[in-house]
């Protein structure tokens, strides 16, 4: 049986990183180097299909136990939403633990949390480890605009804090200007173990880690069908890999190659700008903790200083993977709310990524056949999941199926409405939600 790909290829806009969007990232990562595509024959222990964090992560976790490894890439390393996103070390899921107790089981949810602070652990590590200069800072804020939501947070940290996490800590009105210095918020939490990062320096740096273990990647190597066989060939149009096992973690740029999970995703988009750089008295008054800021809404904004004291502001979502036309008009107007001070100061870049979401908004991933596995959906919560479910696809090829197996058994719904329902009938879902959210329900 052979799983193929239409071609999906989109003109990409020009950048100072070519083959990347043009984003602040792409122009401020520290490694352009442009790898090889794929020509010819070739093998390995493992082919790894794309090269974002998911597949990085599994790419690096296999290198270290002496596997040999292919990686392919369509575009570049990190082009989708792993070299676009916030660069937010959130930890846990996009589903609260209580949530997922009632939809999984409490023997599910204890499992899962025990896993959920793994993924920013193991970013901080590796950093340490390969010397992986993406400017790691620690800490992040929920802000709140509500007391429910405060009540909220309030349960959500003793959930938390029963799967052992010591860094949460609730914030009141009056200690907000400790971490953010707006009017807008009534008091929020903190995560001493959250923080933020340069996304796309920080899956470079593991991508030039994976390549100092033996491991080759290949850019510009669009993989068009999975041949099944004992061991399985992986082709692009100007070459093949033939591995023991096969590892397809696209996320929202792969659903055409897996027709099994298209219709269990959805690509949606998240749209992000980044400022000119700002006087470093300015930009402190403004985030004088340096935390990275994520409100409590549904269709929440984020923010963070980057290393050159640019605020860089996301937000937004376009359902389908659909932009607005303009992204500076779009994601503008919610700065100034927070910051009106900055109502001069020019915006030097705006871009858009799309994230994979499922309808229960937790990663669906499993086996497609024993010898090829897949992981996608991580919901918008991808920084830190994609290095957690990397390291646990590197474990099952291993041998090691365990933690797999408590995420495979996970039920994974397809959205209703099929192909041409599904897009408008989340829309109307987040409507809702959000009226909820400006009514304070």
């Amino acid at each position: 049986m052979a799983f193929q790909t239409a071609d999906t290829s989109a003109a990409k806009p020009s950048g100072a990183n070519p083959g990347h969007a043009n984003s602040w990232y792409a122009a401020s990562a520290r490694d352009k180097r442009i790898r090889p595509s794929l020509e010819g024959e070739t093998e390995a222990d493992i082919c790894v299909i794309g090269a974002g964090f998911t597949r990085i992560s599994a790419a690096l976790e296999l290198a270290e136990r002496g596997y040999s490894v292919v990686v392919l890439e369509a575009e570049r390393i990190g082009f989708g939403a792993s070299g676009r996103n916030g660069g937010q070390i959130v930890n846990g899921y996009s589903r609260d633990l209580e949530t997922i107790a009632s939809c999984y089981g409490r023997e599910r949810a204890v499992k899962l949390g025990e896993m959920s602070l793994e993924g920013g652990e193991i970013i901080r590590q590796r950093v340490a480890t390969y010397g992986i200069s993406c400017d790691l800072v620690q800490g992040g804020f929920f802000a709140a605009f509500t007391d429910k939501q405060m009540r909220e947070m309030a349960q959500s940290k003793a959930e938390w804090e029963k799967h052992g996490h010591s860094g949460l800590a609730m914030v009141s009105q009056d200690e907000v200007s400790r971490y953010v210095k707006s009017d807008r918020y009534i008091g929020g939490m903190i995560d001493t173990l959250g923080g933020h990062i340069h996304p796309l320096d920080l899956v470079l740096g593991e991508a030039a880690a994976v390549e100092s273990l033996g491991g080759r990647i290949f850019e510009g190597s669009r993989v068009t069908g999975i041949e099944q066989a004992e061991r399985p060939v992986v082709r692009t149009a100007a070459g093949s890999v033939r591995a023991s096992y096969v590892l397809a973690c696209g996320n929202a740029y792969m659903a055409p190659l897996l027709p099994e999970v298209h219709g269990r995703m959805m690509p949606v988009s998240s749209q992000v700008m980044a400022t000119e750089p700002l006087d470093a008295d300015l930009i402190e008054s403004l985030l004088p903790a340096n935390y990275c800021i994520e409100d409590a809404n549904y269709i929440l904004d984020y923010y963070r200083r980057t290393a050159d004291n640019r605020l860089l502001y996301g937000g937004g979502i376009g359902y389908g993977g659909h932009d607005p036309k303009d992204l500076t008009s779009a994601i503008r107007p919610n700065m100034l709310k927070t910051f009106p001070q900055l109502k001069d100061v020019r915006i030097d870049y705006a871009w858009s990524g799309n994230f994979a979401l499922t309808l229960t908004r937790i990663p669906h991933m499993g086996r497609l056949s024993d010898k090829v596995y897949f992981s996608h959906g991580d919901s918008g919560h991808g920084v830190t999941t994609t290095h957690l479910l990397g390291k646990i696809l590197g474990e099952v090829v291993a041998g090691h199926a365990e933690r797999f197996d408590v995420w495979a058994s996970l039920p994974n719904l397809p959205f209703p409405g099929g192909r041409h329902f599904r897009v408008p009938l989340t829309a109307l879902g987040a409507w809702w939600y959000g009226l909820r959210d400006k009514l304070g329900l």
